[in-house]
């Protein structure tokens, strides 16, 4: 088997060895075991199931959070001769949608979202198929966003249900113990077999930079973009700041930045993501909506300037940083109160006790409901538990969940704070949250045990560092050089 696993390998991805956990993944599930892999970001997990597809008799149906990821993974086996891969999602005209759907048995590869499996033609057609491997990639979305933002995510274990349950392959790069018991309850999985690897990136520096006020931050941004090598991601809660720091940055000298956030026209995301891809783009100014679709190997620091609410979120998006091995960092910026923002975006994301009693005396009219102004997480979250529920108690219980969830994102953005304010090894506090223990020493940790700042520094050649005291050593050599062409 080994000798197998490695020719085709090498065949269908021109690898010679396996990165860690790889080689073990994709043995339990040729082996035909339910499987829940945690490896730590940039390790590879898409060959986990992609290798499988070519030695699985059947198809490979792959659940994918973004449309942005989706399509980078289908691009990315078609750039490897691979035809027969297809994703179903909003992208999709009528048309282009009813013609896959139709073919959709002539596929190896399908990547589609939680929400596209609850429409009956399609899991009627699947039904219909010989499915060798059903994969949750980026599973931690079941446990972080299923009871609110995403809820169809909840509905994944009755789709494995209607499918027969095939061996399933649930992948994340960050699950606690608590959220691998989530993933596993709500994929209704039996005898699943864990692989569990550290989360730890030694090669990326952990900074948190404390700052007075808002000024102080943009000041300390401007600083260190300029500063350190690129190419790299800021993140934003803000859309708006996305926008106006891109603008900033532009006029200070770093001209290849630009905005990206969900709010943006589809072109113009698939654009601007591509520019940065092959290093049209130095710096992306994003909102969390940018990186789970980014496959790029070199960049070099991650920035937040709004620190995520969780751990989990924190530790995901520093991730996208370093995945060459190389030296890179990752610098929070904090102010004193910046944690009432994460707070105010997760109160007002659920509904209200009002928009809930009112929902539930509507009729189900859209006019009606326009009225109670509802977002569109807040309808998706209260269009969920209403099938769920009997109408008689619906509102009562709908109130103790959106209570529960509050309370629940309340505890890590808690945890957060306190890792922020730490004042002992900031990538001891992260393994110890993700239940592991520090076992290697790293030299350039964190700003805790010490960073030398330098060693992210935009690079200068020896032979031109201290030109400005040295200029006519400089002017010299040119000189000279120039005489001997």
């Amino acid at each position: 088997m080994k000798i197998k696993l490695y020719d085709h390998l090498n065949k269908q991805f021109g690898y010679d060895m396996f990165r860690i956990g790889q080689e073990e993944v994709i043995t339990s599930v040729l082996e035909g075991k339910h499987t829940l892999a945690v490896l730590p970001t940039g390790t590879g997990k898409s060959l986990c199931y992609q290798l499988p597809g070519y030695l699985l008799k059947g198809i490979v149906i792959i659940v994918s959070p973004l449309l942005s990821l989706m399509q980078d993974q289908v691009e990315q086996l078609k750039i490897n001769g691979e035809k027969r891969v297809t994703a179903l999602n909003s992208f999709l005209e009528s048309k282009e949608r009813k013609q896959i759907i139709h073919s959709l048995q002539n596929y190896r590869f399908i990547y589609t979202s939680p929400e596209m499996l609850t429409n009956n033609e399609i899991l009627q057609k699947l039904k219909q198929m010989e499915i060798s491997l059903f994969v949750v990639d980026e599973a931690h979305c079941i446990s972080q966003w299923g009871p609110d933002f995403r809820p169809d995510y909840l509905n994944l274990s009755m789709i494995r249900s209607e499918l027969k349950n095939p061996t399933t392959l649930a992948l994340t790069a960050t699950a606690t113990e608590d959220v691998r018991a989530d993933i596993i309850k709500h994929l209704n999985l039996d005898n699943v077999n864990q692989l569990i690897y550290s989360v730890d990136r030694p090669n990326i520096a952990l900074v948190v930079e404390e700052t007075t006020n808002y000024n102080d931050k943009v000041n300390k941004l401007l600083q260190f973009v300029k500063q350190l090598q690129k190419p790299g991601i800021i993140y934003f809660s803000s859309k708006r700041l996305t926008e106006e720091m891109a603008a900033l940055l532009r006029n200070n000298g770093i001209a290849q930045t630009a905005a990206y956030h969900g709010g943006m026209d589809r072109e113009q995301r698939i654009l601007i993501q591509q520019q940065f891809l092959h290093n049209q783009l130095q710096v992306i100014c994003a909102t969390s909506a940018f990186g789970m679709g980014v496959n790029k190997e070199n960049i070099r620091f991650v920035i937040h300037f709004h620190m995520p609410y969780q751990l989990d979120s924190y530790l995901q998006e520093i991730g996208r940083a370093g995945r060459d091995g190389k030296k890179s960092i990752a610098v929070l910026l904090y102010s004193p109160g910046d944690e009432f923002l994460p707070l105010q975006i997760f109160e007002n994301e659920l509904p209200s006790d009002d928009q809930i009693e009112q929902f539930f005396l509507l009729n189900k009219n859209s006019n009606e409901e326009s009225l109670l102004n509802l977002t569109e997480i807040q309808l998706r979250f209260l269009t969920y538990y209403q099938k769920k529920y009997e109408r008689s108690e619906v509102a009562k219980r709908v109130k103790r969940i959106r209570d529960f969830r509050i309370q629940y994102k309340q505890k890590k953005l808690n945890e957060m704070v306190k890792w922020v304010k730490s004042t002992t090894c900031r990538r001891e506090g992260i393994l110890r949250y993700f239940q592991e223990q520090k076992v290697t020493n790293v030299k350039d940790c964190c700003d805790v045990c010490g960073v030398h700042i330098e060693n992210y520094q935009t690079y200068i050649p020896e032979n031109v560092k201290g030109q400005n005291e040295n200029w006519q050593l400089l002017l010299k050599n040119l000189l000279i050089r120039g005489d001997e062409k």
